[in-house]
């Protein structure tokens, strides 16, 4: 690798912005966090005290202009990635954007035209969404074995984000902004279905129903606590996705991916580590206490090849025309979650959203 380090400013200090500053800042070598900006005063308090030498802008498009930065890693809330990511493509910045890149099908397209164009002037620009999970040494292993061609072709696709019941009513307020269920929970699973099943792989049907078990306030905003997805693929496939937001015992993803000589699980015998627990109420085991707990060394390795691939000028880990895809496709579930409609088309750009 380049000696050189890839001057990184962060859009956003909230709890995930903090989380990828940290990462950039301390534990990628390559990289060194010049920069970050927050509206959010407090957290600028946590930049002082994290982010030795970085400076703090109230203004991200101020950071932009005045830094000399070599990326931009966006992770302020999902309303502004599209805007932010656009805005540093413009300057001919790499750009590394949290999932998903908008809850706007088409404002999301408009990032990866923008990024098409720029590749007119910056050749070797790298612009990626961060899908944590396939940064996963266990989802990698999966995707290898299934590759090798050992187990035959994928038929079958199942995914499940479950995540901890938050009992403070904060996640309800947040739902108000996050897009629905299948735009911020189940994302993750979407992306690793186009990732399995094939990114070029066409969309013929899809449906998704849900109900609202605990958080009433959902209602509010059309959205659920719970949720079904199935989606019909052509070329003999199918796949179903399961979110939820009330686990109590703490977060439970699984997949398992159903081939023609057998399946790849990943997870489904969740736990937070080895230790087992056997006394008067039983044996069991703990589970991760949230999804960063459960995926902390793929957010790591995330920040180590993003770096890389800017620094080397060797491909961006994801394709931004797949993260594209996952925000039509989720968009597409979140519709027919709220009209209980079946959606049938020739493929996913088709989908009338």
């Amino acid at each position: 690798m380049s000696p050189q380090k890839l001057r990184v400013g962060i859009a956003g200090l909230g709890r995930m912005g903090q989380r990828h500053a940290f990462n950039y800042h301390a534990l990628t070598p390559h990289a060194e966090v010049v920069a970050a900006s927050s509206p959010d005063w407090n957290e600028h308090k946590w930049a002082a005290e994290n982010l030795t030498n970085a400076r703090i802008y109230k203004d991200y498009y101020e950071m932009l202009e005045k830094e000399n930065l070599d990326a931009v890693v966006v992770a302020g809330i999902t309303a502004v990635h599209a805007d932010h990511a656009i805005a540093a493509i413009k300057k001919g910045l790499h750009v590394m954007c949290e999932k998903p890149l908008s809850l706007d099908t088409k404002i999301a397209q408009s990032v990866l035209d923008t990024y098409k164009q720029s590749l007119k002037t910056y050749p070797n620009q790298k612009v990626m969404c961060g899908f944590s999970r396939r940064f996963d040494d266990s989802y990698r292993e999966a995707y290898k074995r299934m590759v090798s061609g050992k187990h035959g072709r994928p038929v079958v696709f199942r995914s499940q984000t479950a995540d901890a019941l938050d009992t403070t009513g904060t996640f309800v307020n947040y739902a108000k902004t996050s897009g629905g269920i299948f735009l911020d929970c189940s994302i993750h699973d979407i992306d690793l279905m186009l990732w399995f099943m094939g990114e070029d792989t066409n969309v013929k049907s899809l449906q998704a129903v849900g109900v609202t078990a605990v958080h009433s306030g959902l209602d509010s905003s059309k959205d659920r606590d719970n949720a079904i997805a199935t989606i019909e693929f052509e070329g003999g496939k199918i796949a179903t996705l399961f979110c939820t937001r009330i686990m109590a015992a703490g977060q439970e993803d699984t997949t398992e991916i159903i081939c023609e000589k057998g399946s790849l699980r990943v997870n489904m015998q969740v736990r937070k580590n080895h230790v087992e627990i056997h006394d008067s109420l039983g044996a069991r085991r703990d589970l991760p206490a949230h999804y960063y707990e459960r995926f902390r060394e793929a957010f790591l390795t995330e920040a180590n090849e993003f770096t890389a691939c800017c620094l080397d000028n060797t491909p961006a880990p994801i394709t931004l025309t797949s993260s594209v895809k996952a925000v039509v496709i989720a968009s597409a579930l979140q519709r027919s979650l709220i009209t209980g409609e079946k959606i049938v088309f020739e493929s996913v750009k088709d989908a009338k959203l």
